[in-house]
């Protein structure tokens, strides 16, 4: 169930980050296209067309794709944090400290969840339910719209709670995970994805004294002789 929520997860990202990258693209082609009446009839049919609800919607999406990256960000440790403390302690006391900060994030993550979840329910998504059930809704009001889509807003605040509950509960898994293990999810950010993990990375003393070590063998030779003793550095030095 972890793997499938994981992909899940990754899968709503992604779709709302190719979605909104699509709508912005395609309205400014359509904004600045509107501006050219060099082919006969193209201008009027641009202008006819209303793109106006494409910056709402975008926002939309990037609100969504926020709270559930944040969610991803808490399982992949990409978060920013404060760790100079952490890192001068060791054992226990650190392992207490990082449960702390683990603890507090399941509590703030929880109360956003639950209070984001009553102001959806309250704010139309009650109503809506009683009159798909065919009930009385006499308790509830219909809720507000958007302005340009004129979706029940509800379904747009509806990324708060299951946002909120989906980043508390990556922090109960970091928090079980830590327990077992000791170690936290981490993120290399100097990590591209598509290279060859098993390739071997060079420190940078190790890459100076290489540096060093071919600049010495290089001094006397001319560019020739060194290309034709060495064919692999010489063809990266063309390059």
């Amino acid at each position: 169930m972890n793997k499938i929520l994981d992909r899940l997860e990754e899968i709503i990202i992604g779709s709302l980050m190719a979605v909104s990258t699509i709508i912005i693209f395609v309205s400014v082609v359509h904004r600045y296209a509107s501006g050219f009446d060099v082919i006969p009839g193209l201008q009027d049919w641009l202008l006819s067309i209303n793109m106006g609800w494409a910056q709402e919607l975008c926002i939309i999406l990037f609100v969504w794709m926020a709270k559930f990256g944040a969610a991803y960000g808490v399982r992949t440790g990409i978060h920013v944090g404060v760790d100079l403390l952490l890192n001068k302690l060791g054992g226990t006391p650190r392992a207490v400290l990082i449960q702390i900060g683990l603890i507090c994030g399941v509590i703030f993550t929880g109360l956003i969840g639950f209070f984001g979840a009553a102001f959806v329910w309250e704010n139309g998504m009650a109503y809506e339910l009683y009159q798909l059930l065919g009930k009385e809704s006499a308790d509830f009001f219909e809720g507000p719209t958007t302005p340009d889509l004129e979706w029940p807003t509800w379904i747009v605040y509806s990324a708060v709670p299951l946002g909120s509950f989906l980043m508390c509960f990556r922090f109960l898994q970091v928090m079980v995970s830590f327990a077992r293990t000791g170690e936290l999810p981490q993120h290399n950010h100097g990590h591209v994805e598509g290279l060859d993990d098993a390739t071997e990375t060079l420190s940078v003393g190790e890459a100076i004294e290489i540096a060093e070590e071919i600049e010495h063998q290089h001094a006397g030779m001319s560019d020739a002789e060194w290309a034709r003793t060495h064919p692999e550095n010489g063809k990266q030095k063309e390059q």
